[in-house]
């Protein structure tokens, strides 16, 4: 048998371009498997192959653990008993005793050779997948193969990859046989081995399809910044130059429209609007909203939003059907997008210039004429008024340095009465869950000012609710739950 191993060996690592060390390991596997079946317990075999003669010897052995944790005596053994044995063998290693080679019969070679050829597969299939994904190729073209369960299998080379039903794009009719492309979102391990999981709804796809399309993306004269999709219905995607000779969104649709067409053909139809990119994102929500004409934004860096101004009858074509026009430049460009008109827009802006005004009046003890003008200045806040470089308040003509100093000093006042009674009432609300074991007074007020008052309202939340509200950790979150459940059971 020695000789026939060696040439086996030989022969199935050449056919199937894989290493002869694991035609060897699956021959290991497989001759322990078929040793295993003289046994009646489930114990544990090795097999060792010798790579030069072809010879193999056999050996049942035990892991060596504590005596404590001996759970399968078949297959483990205690410390001190392996130690009279071995006086050097340490816990995890293992005691081997050598087996009687055996002869196969019929079925045992058959066992071994099913387990061989499984092995050998699998290493073939994570070469084929190794080699693939080395090639950096996250745009697949392949043939269905089959259907199962509304996903799609597909053969792409030697590489088969799955299609999922809900990365189809909606109301598209793919059949067995046709040829399909799509973009490469991940790859799942499992017990079958590595799964190319594909894509067609995916944003990056319609990247990859102009990058296909395009030949200047290729050659870095032109770059897709970003990509937004409502699959089957509309793409946007925003595109820019690197050379000032170039025309991105011209180049782009290509002559008659023939490289956008291409793609919208393997969308299925889908429309795809090319936005110019702008590093000035007031200008890159603009071009993402056209072709609506846009009045006026309004840009509120701290909560990443937009307000956009439009004429009346531009609102409808600014918002798109069902939203979608602004919901995709929402995602093209990363920002929260408010669409208003005219009249919404002044509305508004006079219900924030009356609140202004009452509440620099109310807080700062002035005239309405001056809680005007902060208000025209820009002032919106108290802390504003308080801290705002004094040189930008000098700057107002209306003002002298004595008001300057007299409006910030007033500003300040008020804020530390407001901190002085918000601390009080939250101490007040918060006194309750100071008495719980492990509450410190930081997260007691915090908790607090959030609406947990109580013991109760506490045991009331689910640890992630309370993980969320304070930034603790987990175990902790469980503690004090637990702690404030605690007259539940009691």
């Amino acid at each position: 048998m020695s000789r026939e191993v060696l040439l086996l060996a030989d022969a199935l690592a050449r056919e199937k371009n894989v290493d002869k060390e694991i035609v060897f390991s699956a021959l290991e596997m497989a001759l322990a498997s078929a040793t295993k079946k003289r046994f009646h317990d489930d114990v544990d075999v090795r097999v060792a192959v010798d790579r030069n003669s072809g010879d193999y010897e056999a050996f049942r052995r035990w892991q060596v653990v504590p005596a404590d944790e001996l759970e399968f005596p078949s297959r483990e053994i205690s410390i001190d008993d392996a130690q009279e044995k071995d006086p050097e063998i340490q816990l995890e290693e293992f005691l081997e005793e050598p087996l009687e080679a055996i002869e196969f019969g019929r079925i045992g070679a058959q066992a071994a050779k099913q387990v061989i050829f499984q092995k050998i597969r699998d290493a073939e299939r994570e070469q084929i997948l190794t080699d693939f994904l080395m090639r950096k190729e996250h745009l697949v073209t392949g043939t269905i193969k089959r259907m199962e369960r509304g996903n799609a299998i597909i053969e792409s080379g030697r590489i088969e990859a799955l299609l999922p039903r809900d990365q189809l794009i909606p109301k598209e009719n793919l059949r067995v046989g046709d040829r399909v492309r799509a973009y490469l979102s991940r790859v799942e391990r499992g017990g079958r081995g590595p799964q190319l999981i594909l894509s067609r709804v995916a944003p990056e796809f319609v990247i990859k399809l102009f990058e296909l399309e395009v030949p200047e993306i290729e050659e870095g004269l032109l770059e897709i910044m970003a990509a937004a999709r409502d699959p089957g219905a509309r793409a946007k995607i925003a595109v820019k130059s690197n050379d000032q000779r170039i025309d991105p969104i011209g180049t782009c649709v290509g002559m008659r429209g023939s490289r956008v067409q291409a793609v919208t053909g393997e969308l299925a139809g889908e429309r795809v609007d090319i936005v110019l990119w702008s590093a000035d994102p007031a200008q890159f929500v603009i071009n993402a909203l056209a072709p609506a004409e846009i009045s006026s934004i309004v840009v509120d860096e701290e909560n990443h939003s937009m307000d956009v101004v439009v004429e009346d009858e531009q609102l409808a074509q600014a918002i798109g059907r069902s939203g979608q026009n602004v919901r995709l430049a929402s995602e093209l460009t990363g920002w929260d997008l408010n669409i208003m008109t005219v009249e919404e827009a002044e509305k508004r802006s006079d219900q924030e210039i009356s609140l202004g005004r009452h509440l620099f009046m109310d807080k700062l003890d002035v005239d309405e004429e001056v809680a005007d003008i902060l208000v025209q200045e820009g002032f919106s806040s108290l802390e504003e008024v308080a801290y705002v470089p004094l040189s930008e308040m000098l700057e107002i003509e209306s003002f002298d340095e004595e008001t300057v100093n007299e409006l910030r000093s007033r500003a300040r006042n008020a804020l530390l009465t407001e901190a002085i009674a918000s601390e009080e009432e939250v101490e007040h609300v918060a006194g309750d869950l100071l008495t719980l074991e492990g509450m410190d007074n930081q997260t007691a007020r915090l908790l607090a000012s959030k609406g947990v008052n109580t013991w109760d309202d506490l045991a009331d939340l689910a640890v992630d609710d309370l993980t969320e509200m304070t930034g603790m950790e987990v175990e902790r979150a469980k503690q004090l739950i637990m702690a404030a459940r605690a007259p539940w059971f009691a």
